[in-house]
């Protein structure tokens, strides 16, 4: 929803601290969590149970579904172990290596994309380039919501008494 602001909401300074430098207004990070979360679930489902219906609907030889699922269940056992953290969002030491995960599902599957263009017919690429959207748009929330997150290395810590 946009709203309109006037000219000196617009043209306004951010708050200055103590130092003289100005302050880093904060971004909200909740939608940005709800984004992820929503994402990876979708594609967790897609992977899971989406992927070896499609193929098995659209591949001509008509491979076992049950196989399928079997196949994408041992596959995503990281993922599966990653899902309470990228849940929680929380984390910026967990995200970073749940980040770090979802950039070799993402090449892998950017590898099975590109190895099937050749010789697999149109319904069968837009199933392999949906699960490499949904990748990418993971890992684009991830970043984000990395960058929204507070400091990892610049943590006041009070001193002992």
């Amino acid at each position: 929803m946009a709203t309109n602001r006037s000219d000196s909401e617009m043209n306004a300074a951010p708050p200055v601290k103590k130092t003289g430098k100005p302050a880093k207004v904060s971004k909200p990070i909740a939608p940005i969590r709800q984004r992820l979360m929503v994402t990876w679930l979708i594609w967790l489902v897609y992977r899971l149970l989406g992927l070896p219906v499609f193929i098995n609907v659209f591949n001509p030889s008509s491979p076992d579904i049950v196989g399928g699922v079997a196949w994408q269940m041992l596959w995503l056992v990281p993922a599966f172990v990653l899902t309470p953290s990228i849940l929680r969002g929380r984390s910026p030491y967990a995200l970073l290596i749940s980040s770090m995960f979802i950039l070799v599902y993402l090449g892998a599957s950017g590898v099975v994309l590109f190895t099937r263009i050749y010789g697999s017919s149109w319904a069968e690429i837009v199933v392999y380039l949906l699960d490499f959207l949904l990748l990418l748009l993971i890992n684009v929330w991830l970043f984000i919501l990395l960058k929204r997150l507070p400091s990892m290395n610049n943590v006041v810590k009070k001193p002992r008494q």
